[in-house]
């Protein structure tokens, strides 16, 4: 049942060949047996996913099952959910457990998905490996001694093992994106404001967007589809229809114009990267894409300009966390002084990249400096923003490599922040500008997945699934698993 796909899985349910709770044992089963040695979960929700089961055989016996019932996925645990742990990766949050749902879940659980439990994560989603989380690093399915990418790595080697058909996840700079690149699935990150943020922990209130990893493009549109609209709880939501991504992604594709940076195929992409999405980019080509060289000349800009924006964002939103309001007391600061309790509290309580994230922040904000960082890097932002609308008067999508390299060791980038940053490096000017993006896996390197990435203008998530679905639809690399027999048993 775990090699079918998400929307496999749900015409199964409706025709009977399985029922909700037999799905649901079978994953928690494959949980259990492999998501310890994975670190991909921090809460298992066994019991309430079980009741969540049987709530959907009675609906789907009675014939008014919602569109995704009896569905088993996995929730990164930066989403809020009523009456279990939200921790968001960090000790901070370790005792926290959330009194409301997130949109989000509030609105899968009413298409009938089955929460099997909450995804291990960077701490605050700043990271680009899930080597940051309280809780330890994740596994890559592919090679236990690699990074899975972050910050949704969690969620990532959960459907990349089989042991969830979707989950949901957060992309700031490339954290929905990079880890399914690296971990040989679909990951679909769409346009600013289409899902609500509202229960969603933020990191960057500007840069943070909802989305979902699965094996597919279009099992993402089916689960799209459910979590998308207009929420009056979330400021920055999107008063717009959400068509309907499942039926949509499987009309007929007619080609599109695809726009290729040449500048994205420098020194800094690894040559079998190069080659893969080369070859990936001819498959479409082949299909009926035209090809057409475009330019992003301020894209070279954008991971500077992230990391003042960014973390500015970060050093406002975590002041809350003072060990009064929200978020982990030291025992060491009682009786302390105001200002040495808080001291404690956060420094207890956060981790070291968090704290370099709000230090820099902090600091880029600060009197004489935020005109000197700050303003400049929203200006930056807006001529990125101005690079892809024209790029989209000669194309529909803008392609190129979703990471520089395949999976690399844990711990071989902890000790060198920019490098680790510069794993962001195609996927941070989609969240600068607010645009939808895809990685799909488009071939293996040296053993293990890379992905080929899809941007589109704002709104055009159909025209982009699409693209991906036909692409699906030609090769296999997305029905590719781990090496590890295990995980195809």
């Amino acid at each position: 049942m775990h090699t079918r796909t998400l929307a496999q899985l749900v015409q199964d349910l409706r025709a009977r060949r399985v029922s909700a709770t037999e799905l649901t044992q079978h994953f928690l089963g494959r949980i259990e047996r492999f998501a310890p040695a994975l670190n991909a979960f921090v809460t298992v929700t066994a019991e309430q996913a079980l009741a969540q089961a049987a709530t959907a055989d009675r609906r789907l016996a009675a014939g008014d099952a919602p569109p995704l019932a009896g569905v088993p996925i996995a929730h990164k645990d930066i989403f809020c959910t009523a009456g279990v742990k939200t921790s968001c990766g960090s000790k901070m949050l370790d005792n926290f457990v959330a009194p409301y749902d997130a949109t989000v879940v509030e609105r899968l659980a009413a298409a009938g998905a089955v929460m099997l439990g909450k995804t291990n994560m960077d701490e605050f989603a700043m990271g680009s490996s899930s080597e940051t989380s309280y809780y330890g690093p994740v596994k890559n399915p592919w090679d236990h001694s690699l990074v899975p990418g972050g910050s949704s790595g969690g969620s990532a080697a959960a459907v990349a093992a089989r042991l969830a058909p979707a989950a949901t996840g957060t992309d700031t700079g490339g954290s929905i994106r990079q880890p399914a690149a690296l971990s040989g699935i679909t990951g679909l990150k769409p346009t600013y404001g289409r899902v609500s943020r509202y229960g969603m922990i933020a990191f960057a209130s500007s840069l943070d967007h909802g989305g979902v990893l699965a094996q597919t493009a279009e099992d993402c549109a089916l689960v799209l589809e459910a979590m998308a609209g207009f929420d009056a709880r979330d400021s920055t939501s999107l008063d717009e229809p959400v068509p309907p991504y499942g039926k949509l992604v499987n009309e007929r594709w007619d080609g599109v114009t695809i726009g290729v940076p040449e500048s994205f195929f420098d020194d800094g992409l690894e040559p079998g990267t190069a080659a893969a999405v080369r070859a990936a980019l001819e498959d479409l080509a082949k299909a009926g894409a035209k090809l057409k060289s475009v330019e992003l000349p301020n894209m070279h800009m954008s991971v500077p300009a992230y990391y003042v924006v960014a973390p500015a964002e970060a050093s406002s939103n975590l002041s809350r966390y003072d060990g009064i309001r929200f978020g982990y007391r030291s025992p060491n600061a009682d009786g302390e002084d105001l200002l040495t309790f808080y001291m404690r509290s956060r420094g207890e309580g956060f981790g070291a990249e968090v704290k370099r994230r709000i230090l820099t922040g902090t600091y880029v904000l600060s009197a004489g400096y935020f005109d000197a960082y700050y303003l400049k890097a929203q200006r930056v932002r807006k001529l990125i923003a101005d690079d892809f609308a024209r790029a989209f008067r000669e194309c529909d999508i803008v392609a190129g490599p979703t990471v520089p390299s395949p999976a690399f060791r844990i711990g071989d980038k902890t000790d060198d922040p920019v490098q680790m940053y510069l794993n962001d490096i195609y996927t941070i000017g989609a969240d600068l500008a607010g645009l939808p993006a895809i990685s799909v896996p488009c071939g293996l390197v040296r053993g293990l997945p890379v992905g080929l990435h899809l941007v589109s203008p704002p709104l055009t998530e159909t025209k982009l699934l699409k693209t991906a679905h036909y692409y699906q639809r030609a090769t296999d690399w997305h029905t590719r698993v781990p090496a590890a027999a295990e995980y195809a048993r």
